[in-house]
């Protein structure tokens, strides 16, 4: 049976799961009405374990559903989800279900408000970036009774469907291309992590496929901020400053990457001879640099369209295939990754 067959929670499972009537259920849900602290966390507790939304869409269009399409990303600020995006809407044109969006700024308290407020207006289903959610979000992802595709990432058990890639397939095939090319003094620069799961897990592959090449990552530095040109400047020339016997770098995203091209560049040190480089999306904003950096594209458009049919198939009751569809990158070696 699939996960949307079951019964759709109501009022009376939160009432019976905290043990106070479906009445004073309504009121806390509300924010109506005298009701003491201690049965009000009560009954949220009970909210959080059951994933249970309220249904805002009023009178006798309680049972349905609208036409639209919840999809939940981290950020608008990095080029990459604004193409996801793109596949998402090209699927959708002429199927009458039309996408409403949230970020979550890669927050995971921020992703369990803006999924419980998208839910409470019952979409026809939701795509949300990632496979990392907390329980309380996975609980309403569960007990959603609709079509639920995570993509980008198909690294672990999704709650419903998946399309994505592997990334930490991604991180050794990138790392084995490097130790191919004779590189061995390795560093890697990461922004958003650990909160960028994704990020993480290339890390973790890169790291993987360095030890079986009997290799060790020399150093790394991780940002907390947005990916962005002038820390890819800033992160290349402090972990040189700290490790200037490196002969490679391998960044989390193209966007330091090019940061990081630009300031090696200005310091007249030679790419890729003395120092290679590579980064990851494949993006295409890029193409213009002095050099085309080594990357591997992700797929963004495509895994849009492919978690946008899946929902469309299933809206129409028709078998959307492989729950879990694992696309397939490959390594542009560019012009900072040597080759032969």
């Amino acid at each position: 049976m699939n996960r949307e067959d079951k019964r759709p929670l109501t009022l009376r499972d939160v009432s019976e799961a905290s043990g106070v009537s479906e009445m004073t259920v309504s009121r806390v849900l509300r924010g109506r009405g005298e009701v003491s602290e201690t049965t009000r966390e009560r009954v949220m507790q009970a909210v959080r374990a059951l994933g249970y939304v309220p249904n805002r869409i009023a009178g006798g269009l309680a049972s349905q559903r609208v036409n639209l399409v919840a999809v939940i990303v981290p950020s608008f600020g990095n080029l990459v989800f604004p193409e996801v995006l793109t596949g998402i809407s090209e699927e959708l044109e002429e199927t009458g279900l039309q996408p409403v969006v949230g970020v979550t700024d890669y927050l995971p308290e921020k992703e369990e408000r803006v999924l419980y407020e998208m839910l409470s207006w019952r979409p026809s289903g939701v795509i949300v970036a990632g496979l990392e959610h907390s329980e309380a979000a996975r609980a309403m992802l569960r007990a959603a009774h609709m079509p639920v595709v995570e993509i980008m990432d198909t690294d672990g058990e999704p709650v419903d469907a998946a399309v994505g890639i592997s990334h930490r397939r991604a991180g050794r095939e990138m790392g084995r291309a490097i130790l191919a090319e004779g590189y061995r003094r390795i560093g890697f620069l990461g922004t958003k992590m650990p909160l960028d799961h994704r990020a993480r897990k290339r890390f973790e592959g890169l790291v993987e496929a360095l030890a079986k090449g009997g290799v060790e990552l020399e150093d790394h530095a991780f940002y907390s901020g947005g990916s962005a040109l002038v820390k890819g400047r800033e992160m290349t020339r402090d972990m040189l400053e700290r490790s200037p016997e490196l002969d490679f770098l391998y960044y989390s995203n193209d966007l330091i990457a090019a940061g990081g091209l630009l300031w090696l560049l200005e310091q007249g040190i030679e790419v890729p001879g003395r120092l290679g480089l590579a980064g990851f999306n494949g993006l295409n904003l890029l193409q213009g640099l002095p050099r085309r950096i080594a990357t591997m594209d992700a797929c963004r458009r495509e895994i849009g369209r492919r978690a946008a049919r899946i929902v469309a198939d299933r809206v129409a009751g028709r078998d959307p295939g492989d729950r879990v569809v694992t696309l397939s990158p490959t390594i542009d070696f560019g012009d900072t990754l040597r080759r032969g």
